[in-house]
């Protein structure tokens, strides 16, 4: 009796700490998406040799989403588009707009007017959004509601003045599952500039 009661207190004392107090800098809405500054399965990138004076924090290997070790960067020079690819799965878009600073609310705006899409913001702030999009399935009123395929994509779109340059950071137009876009979120959110 006396076993079973302290594998009892000492289950209890483990899910008491490991449900603890979160980490302070977790941004976590009701929708799973925790962004937080803990970057274990991340590495650190510059993207000064692509002509963007930042670091950015990248998955590794150990994300577990295909990742390779190396980042590329695919760039035109004098071109405004960068793309910056980790492995198949990570492909983070990087758009030059110069001194347009309104982009993410131009953005919201576009989505708000898209008829065949059902937006829902899970992430909501001034120069930053992560949110899931679903095809509206219209039919036949005689159709059954099973009917049809679920058509859900994840996408992140961000902005950040650098030197007086704005850059947006988003998901490619398709998007990508929830997992990636998590990674591409936190990626953005690590974005520090080169002085």
């Amino acid at each position: 009796m006396k076993f079973k009661l302290l594998t009892v207190a000492l289950f209890g004392l483990l899910l008491f700490f490991s449900c603890g107090e979160k980490g302070k800098n977790d941004l976590k809405n009701n929708n799973d998406i925790i962004l937080n500054d803990d970057y274990y399965d991340f590495q650190p990138f510059s993207m000064k040799n692509n002509d963007i004076p930042i670091t950015i924090m990248v998955p590794d290997e150990t994300a577990n989403i295909g990742a390779s070790t190396k980042p590329e960067v695919l760039h035109i020079e004098d071109d405004f588009k960068w793309e910056l690819k980790v492995g198949p799965n990570f492909h983070l878009l990087i758009d030059d707009w110069g001194d347009y600073t309104d982009m993410v609310q131009s953005r919201k705006k576009e989505l708000k007017e898209l008829d065949f899409y059902k937006i829902k913001f899970l992430i909501d702030e001034k120069d930053f959004i992560l949110y899931e999009q679903e095809l509206k399935a219209r039919g036949s009123s005689k159709a059954s509601t099973s009917v049809g395929v679920p058509h859900k994509s994840y996408h992140v779109y961000a902005q950040k003045v650098i030197d007086g340059i704005t850059y947006v950071f988003r998901s490619r137009d398709e998007g990508f599952e929830k997992l990636i876009i998590t990674l591409m979120a936190k990626s953005i959110k690590s974005v520090k500039v080169i002085k």
